[in-house]
């Protein structure tokens, strides 16, 4: 599988303030991957620069093999921003009309059935929609667009749960009938999890890390028992949160675990949970413990 976005030793500042540390990031053709991260962890700051919308200090980015300099060089990139902020004035339809001028793979069909779906006026102007209905433009136009890469900054703010299972259900349909890569930020971690099929995790501008979701599954789980027999389990393991009550001790490990250890666990009358995503991004961004 090829390379469509190769990221090396990335960095930006503000003053003081580096928002993007030295970040090497590798993106490969036609897979979904989620990037998240808390509000300030550097999400946004990290693809501004990699749709060329600012500049960093140093580091290179190249999309499809090319170096990108500036925001017109990139043909292969839809970039559908958190909130749209140069078209308010302009009616739904219009910024589509626009929107597909850049996009040479722009699918109209689709982008009509989009605007049904999700129950659009396209006269309306952009400035009187709700939050929910910005996320549908820019949804439709990420989607429409069929850009090898695909990069959505929070795509599903406003929407509530049902609107957000829609969008993920065509968004991962139309992903079977037209791969490419996909690349998402958000802050809802859990929701990722079944559409997503590799995760980089950012935080105070530093990649900390970078799984598939398969590896990740297997890697993640919790350890429950009396505490003499997980502490006698978890020895040699990468605990990242252990906590006790009374005699019953549970440790969340991110290790890999063999039939063997299993069986060492049946037989020390242990129970091996999973851990769900949201939980160890909060164990591992919190500052309390550590990925080896």
């Amino acid at each position: 599988m090829g390379t469509i976005l190769k990221c090396t030793n990335l960095a930006k500042s503000y003053g003081t303030t580096e928002a993007v540390k030295n970040i090497d990031m590798t993106l490969e053709e036609n897979t979904i991957y989620g990037l998240i991260g808390r509000n300030g962890a550097g999400k946004t700051s990290l693809l501004n620069i990699i749709t060329g919308s600012i500049f960093q200090d140093y580091g290179e980015v190249e999309i499809a093999g090319k170096k990108i300099n500036r925001s017109e060089d990139i043909e292969d990139l839809c970039y559908v921003k958190e909130k749209i902020l140069l078209f308010n004035h302009v009616k739904v339809m219009e910024l589509l009309e626009i929107a597909s001028a850049f996009h040479k793979n722009w699918d109209w069909d689709f982008a009509k059935d989009l605007l049904k779906m999700f129950e659009l006026n396209p006269e309306k102007k952009f400035r009187q929609l709700s939050r929910g209905m910005e996320s549908h433009v820019g949804i439709i136009i990420g989607l429409a667009s069929r850009a090898p890469l695909t990069i959505f900054d929070e795509p599903v703010l406003g929407l509530d749960v049902i609107m957000r299972e829609k969008f993920y259900s065509i968004m991962l349909e139309d992903y079977s009938n037209y791969p490419r890569t996909i690349l998402m930020s958000t802050h809802l971690v859990n929701e990722i999890t079944k559409i997503v099929e590799k995760i980089y995790i950012i935080d105070s501008g530093k990649i900390l890390l970078h799984e598939d979701m398969d590896s990740f599954r297997n890697k993640s789980y919790y350890v429950t028992g009396n505490r003499k027999g997980v502490e006698n389990f978890i020895e040699g393991k990468n605990v990242i949160q252990c906590e006790t009550q009374g005699n019953i001790m549970i440790a969340a490990l991110f290790d890999t675990i063999n039939d063997k250890e299993m069986h060492n666990a049946r037989r020390l009358d242990l129970s091996i949970d999973g851990m769900p995503l949201q939980k160890f991004f909060t164990y591992f961004v919190d500052g309390r413990n550590h990925i080896e």
